[in-house]
């Protein structure tokens, strides 16, 4: 059995992590297992996580299996995104321009405020009461 050669990225958004492979195919995408539209029901995060093929003009020519952990959805779509435009800057160096123009390799680093102790919550304080 032949070994198939994939391109490995990784990416991250929120506490999601998706480990993303690539290689050359007709532009299937599976995630966990699942069919991309089965997994992601919305057209607008199926447009978000394939805007890194769309910017480089490779809609169709990249099989696409990803793994996704951790988090929503919408922070599942957006590590998908950001695994998908690094694993498309390993395979040819050329995309990294148009995609890091496009702001796709950077990642969101937005994490939820953590909850203080003796407070509702992150940012929210119990009402004051003068008397």
């Amino acid at each position: 059995m032949a070994a198939i050669d994939y391109i490995w990225a990784t990416g991250r958004r929120k506490t999601s992590t998706a480990q993303v492979r690539i290689r050359a195919g007709t532009g299937r995408v599976t995630v966990n297992s699942r069919e991309f539209e089965n997994y992601f029901s919305t057209e607008a995060l199926r447009g978000f996580i394939v805007q890194p093929l769309t910017v480089t003009g490779t809609d169709g020519k990249f099989d696409i299996v990803v793994t996704v952990r951790g988090g929503g959805i919408v922070g599942q779509s957006g590590a998908m995104r950001h695994g998908i435009a690094r694993a498309l800057v390993k395979s040819e160096s050329a995309m990294r321009e148009v995609l890091k123009e496009s702001g796709m390799l950077t990642r969101d680093a937005r994490e939820k405020e953590r909850k203080k102790p003796g407070q509702p919550g992150a940012r929210k304080r119990f009402q004051f009461s003068k008397r």
